[in-house]
């Protein structure tokens, strides 16, 4: 008999006449036990004498045999029905097991809890909804070159600018490609990557809840950083909703990480991961094939791509932590963002002269 599964027991002794019984989890051990009872009582009523009583000082060997059996299925149910109600284990027995299949019974023991991601699956959600309406997809319309593909990465690392080339010939200008941006004021002021509105004729920005793009200009750049400032009037003369910076110095490695932006132009795509460096130098190839050192950059395994470039990379309070800016195009789950403290310190000496609201 095995009493570790919850299943019918069977035991089949035809061959000595013997009655088979099958017991299930719910079944009590009081139950259990009379049917056994009554089962050595019929037993003993049909001896080897052939009399309809029981002989006192004579026992055959088929009612022992069944007395026997009896005992040892009464035995097994209790001990199974204990187990399963854990009645000498205090309730424990569950919190050890389930540790052990995650491979920690030590801490269970110890009752140490495990993390969960419920509340953190929350926690993004939560920051999308929030975020997501200062999120911003910028065009990049420009005069076409003659270059016929564009180094979108380099040897250790490059732009996902989603950077588009275009088989008309003439000087009207074209889509070059598109990126990402955020409100940083709700007076229209938008900060992206300089990349991404480099050699640009005209931007267009997309905002949600607008049917038709915005025409933004440039407030100022730093080519340097990689960061840009654009400006957006809002037809309606209403404000815009705008994201607020956190600290990037006290973010750790480790924590979790939300990226917003249009990857590929697929508008508005969340992405998570972790912080997976800080302080990360790295050395970017430019278009003309010249090298760009950066500092002090942030690493996270958020999926970054081309699109993505001038959104936000957010913690879990919807602050911006960072902003995207490089790959790298040799690895997986590799990506890069300018901390938002060194954005901080950019802006406003690149807003210089120019009132802010909420930076």
């Amino acid at each position: 008999m095995n009493d570790n599964k919850d299943m019918n027991h069977e035991f089949d002794h035809a061959n000595e006449g013997l009655t088979i019984y099958r017991y299930e989890s719910s079944r009590k051990a009081a139950a259990l036990q009379k049917r056994y009872e009554d089962a050595i009582a019929a037993k003993g009523g049909t001896g080897a004498s052939g009399g309809g009583a029981n002989r006192r000082g004579r026992t055959s060997a088929p009612s022992i045999l069944a007395a026997f059996l009896a005992g040892a299925l009464m035995i097994g149910g209790l001990a199974y029905t204990s187990d399963r109600l854990n009645l000498f284990s205090g309730g424990t027995a569950g919190v050890v097991q389930t540790a052990a299949a995650n491979g920690d019974s030590h801490s269970a023991a110890a009752g140490v809890k495990t993390a969960s991601l419920q509340s953190s699956t929350e926690d993004f959600a939560t920051v999308f909804n929030q975020a997501n309406p200062a999120v911003v997809e910028i065009a990049n319309y420009g005069i076409e070159s003659n270059r016929s593909n564009l180094n979108l990465y380099g040897r250790n690392g490059g732009w996902p600018g989603s950077r588009q080339q275009s088989a008309q010939s003439s000087q009207d200008p074209v889509l070059m490609g598109t990126g990402s941006g955020f409100f940083f004021d709700k007076n229209g002021y938008i900060l992206t990557n300089q990349h991404v509105i480099a050699d640009a004729e005209e931007l267009k920005v997309t905002v949600p809840g607008y049917d038709t793009p915005l025409t933004a200009k440039v407030v100022n750049a730093n080519e340097d950083l990689d960061l840009a400032v654009l400006k957006v009037e809002n037809p309606d003369g209403t404000s815009f909703p705008a994201l607020s910076f956190g600290d990037s110095d006290q973010a750790n490695i480790g924590d979790w990480v939300i990226a917003i932006g249009n990857p590929y132009g697929l508008d508005h795509t969340m992405t998570t991961g972790v912080l997976s460096a800080k302080e990360r130098p790295i050395t970017v190839t430019e278009d003309d094939g010249s090298p760009h050192q950066y500092e002090h950059l942030l690493q996270t395994d958020a999926s970054i791509n081309p699109g993505n470039s001038g959104g936000p990379l957010l913690n879990t309070k919807g602050e911006v932590i960072g902003v995207n800016t490089a790959v790298n195009a040799e690895a997986q789950g590799i990506g890069f963002a300018i901390s938002s403290n060194t954005i901080q310190d950019a802006v406003k000496k690149m807003m210089a002269g120019t009132t802010v609201s909420s930076l």
